[in-house]
């Protein structure tokens, strides 16, 4: 909502509650007009009207649907076809810590969960400039001024300055008996500031009245923090029903792979993919929960599609690079499409070397030397743009050894571990690089080195996985993808 005054002041703006009740507090005498706006409806405007001393002015507006607003909001779909029931020890899943694979489906699987910081409900801090400082003024003026009090607190939560925000939403409370989108806002800033029992507390009082997609949507991410990770995929999935946007979806299919419940999480994926066909993000989720479950050539041909829906995007191109670096099979449509990537951002780290690694991958046996000076060209150039990138320096020192230039192989693997100390396969490469060439005792330190940061690795993967609760849940009438492959690739 908003309030104008007509001679063309600076304008008030407030929300309404969810009966569709709103208020402005303390406005100056004068000829004023309110505009209203929600989503999927269109914005109406009252007529001009005046606002007297001491008297209440009362204006309804009813906001007729808009056609274009309403017709991406889908219908909600049939009811889930699984049921989380707990959690459940991750430590015996059979996966084993250096499974490469394994590794890589975790990475995979966070790097999605982080896809739902951007291009959902969420936005950048707004900007609070001059308005901030009227509120001030106001204040300084009339301190118990709900009005002032509440909209400074929206503005700097806004603005990213929760914990300032909290006192004048407090105060606003204090004065006037709260409506629940300003329990809702204030219980937002405490989320924010990691006061997490408060927030729930305010989330309540606003569930208590009546549910809102927002409500349970913050309710489970609070329910996340505090470690109750059941309810927190419940309230998600609440979200989604009372709102199936293309944000809840995605957060309560990313919550699902967090916890292992590839299963589920592919058919949230799946019907989010069938609700919202142009979402990129949403392919690349189902993409990854195919992968999970050891379909790699659907999972290939989501990442695909999505990298076809936004082909700027550099997302599903650094998906297709990582899950080509940990397994054997290769696709000539990933090679296609990471040679896109190298077109479109030349100057890209990522770009050049995953393209190396696709055409490396690609050849037909060790007699195909077609490419190999382009794949030396694009890995010269990655670390040259990185020189911190272990994994570049290390392909290098494969292609230099395929070629018999064991000196060059040698002084590439030696740079991939002065880089990244943790990087085992380079230190198992350089260990038979200097055994090829009668360095015995050299060969046997880094052998060494091979296995202290293999157990490290392993340990390091054994602790993550512990630290991850998975979820037991149950499936009615599903038939799913095969598991994860156990076996690790060999070395290339």
């Amino acid at each position: 909502m908003t309030l104008k005054k007509s001679a063309g002041e600076q304008s008030l703006g407030t929300q309404t509650d969810v009966q569709g009740s709103y208020r402005f507090v303390g406005v100056s005498q004068g000829t004023y007009k309110v505009q209203a706006s929600a989503k999927g409806y269109a914005a109406k405007t009252s007529e001009d009207f005046d606002v007297e001393a001491n008297r209440t002015q009362t204006q309804d507006l009813v906001l007729p649907s808009s056609s274009a607003g309403t017709a991406n909001v889908p219908e909600f779909y049939d009811e889930p076809q699984f049921t989380v029931a707990g959690v459940t020890d991750t430590t015996n899943l059979g996966t084993h810590g250096a499974d490469t694979v394994v590794r890589n489906t975790e990475s995979l699987v966070r790097e999605t969960a982080s896809l739902g910081k951007v291009g959902g409900s969420e936005s950048a801090p707004a900007p609070t400039g001059d308005r901030e400082s009227s509120l001030r003024e106001t204040l300084r003026k009339e301190p118990q001024s709900v009005q002032a009090n509440h909209e400074l607190g929206t503005v700097l939560l806004a603005s990213g300055r929760a914990r300032e925000a909290i006192p004048y939403l407090e105060k606003a409370h204090q004065l006037s008996p709260p409506d629940d989108q300003e329990t809702f806002e204030l219980a937002t800033a405490c989320f924010a500031i990691g006061e997490y029992e408060r927030a729930r507390s305010n989330l309540q009082v606003v569930l208590n009245h009546q549910e809102t997609a927002d409500a349970r949507h913050l309710l489970a991410d609070v329910d996340e923090k505090l470690g109750h990770s059941v309810d927190a995929v419940r309230e998600y999935g609440r979200a989604a029903e009372l709102d199936p946007s293309e944000s809840n979806l995605f957060d309560w299919g990313s919550e699902l792979l967090l916890h292992r419940a590839y299963e589920p999480a592919g058919e949230v994926f799946g019907k989010g993919k069938r609700l919202f066909p142009k979402s990129s993000r949403m392919l690349i989720g189902l993409g990854v929960s195919l992968y999970a479950r050891g379909s790699y050539d659907e999972a290939v041909r989501r990442f695909c599609e999505a990298s076809d829906l936004e082909p700027q995007s550099v997302t599903p191109y650094i998906f297709m690079g990582k899950i080509q670096s940990a397994d054997h099979g290769q696709s000539d449509d990933v090679t296609a499409k990471l040679g896109r990537f190298v077109q479109l951002k030349p100057e890209s780290v990522d770009a050049n070397f995953y393209y190396a690694m696709s055409l490396w991958k690609a050849r037909s046996g060790p007699e195909d030397t077609a490419h190999l000076p382009q794949i030396e060209a694009l890995l010269d150039k990655a670390v040259r743009l990185d020189p911190t990138l272990g994994p570049g320096f290390l392909l290098l020192g494969i292609l230099f050894e395929a070629e018999g230039k064991l000196p060059a192989a040698i002084s590439a693997y030696q740079k991939a571990v002065a880089v990244s100390p943790q990087l085992e396969q380079a230190h198992y490469r350089l260990a038979q690089a200097y055994r090829k060439n009668g360095d015995e005792e050299k060969a046997k330190a880094e052998i060494q080195l091979y296995e202290t940061t293999s157990k490290q690795s392993v340990e390091k993967a054994e602790r993550e996985q512990r630290e991850i609760q998975g979820f037991v849940y149950t499936l009615r009438n599903q038939t799913f993808g095969t598991p994860v492959s156990q076996k690790p690739p060999a070395p290339q």
